[in-house]
């Protein structure tokens, strides 16, 4: 086997289309299976968040880039992602991405699963474990997104940016996204915001982790076409 044959899920450039695919983005009325599936990768994705700040090991990229704004601007954290969002949001202009219920109830579901899921899960001591928990969640993040985009409703601001700048370069998205996340971190430690082991992780494996997600979703239901 060769390391190319090992490594093909890294080379996943689409988000397979699948049985539950909605046929448009912006609708009113999407198919049934459509919301369950982006409901449930969106629940998935949320839990990998949440994991991600229970483990305590350093903020997600874009947390660190929104803490770097707070310091030079006053503004509050959650101000400050609210503008990034917006900002995010108007690239999809030039990169033609189409928006949809996912992309509204992406800030809610997964801001819900925060409130729900971070009182339950483990806070560890041990870093050893902190650096673990970070992984599992990376990964849960990876294939929750992968399960959401699949539903064809509207990705989220930062996942409709990767997904849009793959379709322009026609690179793969594990090279797309982490290139967005360590530019996002490095700007971020630039103005001063906080960097851990975590974040450092989110920001080079979360691409390969979407993408990964993406090429078990394919062959556990492959389909014929792409987009």
């Amino acid at each position: 086997m060769t390391i190319l044959s090992k490594i093909r899920f890294l080379t996943v450039k689409n988000v397979p289309q699948l049985f539950w695919r909605s046929p448009k983005a912006l609708t009113i009325t999407p198919p049934f299976i459509s919301v369950f599936v982006l409901i449930f990768g969106l629940v998935l994705f949320g839990l990998g968040e949440a994991l991600l700040i229970a483990a305590s090991a350093g903020v997600s990229p874009w947390t660190t880039l929104a803490e770097g704004i707070n310091l030079i601007t006053g503004w509050s954290v959650g101000f400050a992602t609210f503008v990034i969002s917006f900002f995010v949001l108007l690239t999809w202009i030039p990169l033609r991405q189409v928006p949809g219920i996912g992309t509204i109830l992406n800030a809610f579901i997964v801001a819900s699963m925060l409130d729900l899921s971070l009182p339950y899960l483990p806070k560890p001591d041990l870093y050893l474990f902190q650096v673990l928990q970070s992984l599992i969640g990376i990964l849960i993040v990876g294939f929750g997104a992968a399960l959401y985009l699949s539903a064809n409703l509207g990705p989220g601001p930062r996942d409709g940016l990767m997904t849009g700048l793959t379709k322009l370069t026609n690179l793969p998205i594990s090279i797309v996204r982490s290139t967005i996340e360590i530019i996002v971190v490095f700007s971020g430690w630039m103005l001063g915001g906080t960097v851990g082991m975590g974040t450092l992780l989110f920001a080079f494996l979360v691409g390969p982790s979407i993408s990964g997600g993406c090429f078990i979703l394919k062959h556990l239901a492959p389909a014929e076409k792409s987009y």
